[in-house]
């Protein structure tokens, strides 16, 4: 899914006095079991709906409020967290006057405006924002829908297959950032997947990925054998996209990303995650989503069955095991 390389661990938060109390606990959540991204995604949310059902455009909500248009349009975009005071005048301009919409709203922005103490400063140092925000949607996610077309996500990789893609793809950060991104990527597996009420995964990938050696023969029949032992779990589901489907080629330029679901009832509570070789993206906005959901449902669709990806997979880790196998012999000749 992506070269998400980080784990979920946190911060409590500072006491009064501002000092920090020891950093042992898991990322901060609210009792609903959510984390500060999630919180802020459902202000973004929740304010937009609440606009929407009203004539206002976002211009509209600017002069009405006297703030700058550019406000108004990170707050519905979810870059930026929401006092209390802005969530009341919104929803006051809105006409939505229930105490408990208001009074969850509000709760919701303080949450969301925890989130720096919530990540452990060097997460906030080596991960990118996209990065560490993906890292809350995915511990509460209910469903998450993956594509990779030239590497297994970061999320299933062994130890070993993630330290050297590590090593590989960002030899030029210094140890201390590898060793983060390396700790963090194994504790992600352990965070999601691992977990006794993780989400359903969904992942879809290219043949190519389980026939290109990466990191040598012992290492990509290794790396297999344990994606073969991840797809018989029952809440994970893993296919290919085979060489002779063409479509499947076309439909892969849309990149690797992610999909996670928040709610099991509305099909539009998604969050979209996207990563590049320098740059991490995630999306909330239901219209830019909506093209790679249809993406993710046509390769799905084009994908061989899981029984039979699972043959391919094991087919694959074998003919590397008979290469390793061919490899003595070779060096006796």
């Amino acid at each position: 899914m992506c070269a998400a390389d980080a784990g979920v661990s946190g911060r409590v938060p500072a006491t009064a006095n501002g000092d920090e109390h020891d950093g042992r606990e898991d990322m901060t959540i609210s009792r609903d079991g959510d984390t500060p991204a999630v919180a802020r995604e459902r202000v973004r949310s929740g304010l937009r709906r609440a606009r929407r059902k009203t004539d206002l455009t976002q211009t509209d909500v600017a002069q009405r409020l006297t703030w700058s248009l550019s406000k108004v349009q990170r707050i519905e975009t979810g870059e930026v967290a929401v006092s209390e005071t802005d969530i009341r005048a919104l929803l006051a301009l809105y006409g939505v006057t229930a105490a408990d919409t208001v009074a969850a709203l509000a709760a919701d922005a303080g949450l969301a405006r925890r989130e720096r103490w919530a990540t452990p400063p060097e997460h906030r140092k080596y991960l990118p924002p996209g990065l560490r925000r993906l890292l809350q949607f995915e511990v509460v996610a209910t469903q998450i829908r993956a594509y990779q077309s030239h590497l297994l996500p970061g999320i299933v990789q062994t130890a070993a297959l993630a330290e050297h893609i590590i090593g590989e793809a960002l030899g030029h950060l210094d140890a201390e950032e590898r060793r983060v991104r390396l700790e963090v990527r194994l504790r992600r597996r352990k965070d999601v997947l691992e977990r006794a009420d993780g989400p359903q995964y969904h992942l879809v990938i290219d043949e190519s990925v389980v026939r290109r050696t990466v990191g040598g023969d012992l290492m990509m029949a290794e790396q297999l054998e344990d994606l073969a032992a991840l797809a018989v779990h029952p809440r994970i589901f893993v296919r290919i996209v085979p060489f002779d489907a063409s479509k499947g080629a076309i439909i892969g330029t849309f990149g690797n990303f992610q999909l996670m679901s928040l709610s099991d009832e509305d099909a539009d509570d998604t969050v979209l995650y996207r990563e590049r070789i320098t740059t991490d993206r995630i999306d909330h906005d239901a219209e830019e989503i909506r093209p790679y959901r249809e993406a993710f449902e046509s390769l799905w669709k084009l994908s061989l069955p899981e029984e039979a990806s699972l043959r391919l997979i094991n087919h694959a880790a074998l003919g590397f095991r008979v290469r390793l196998d061919r490899q003595p012999a070779v060096g006796q000749r």
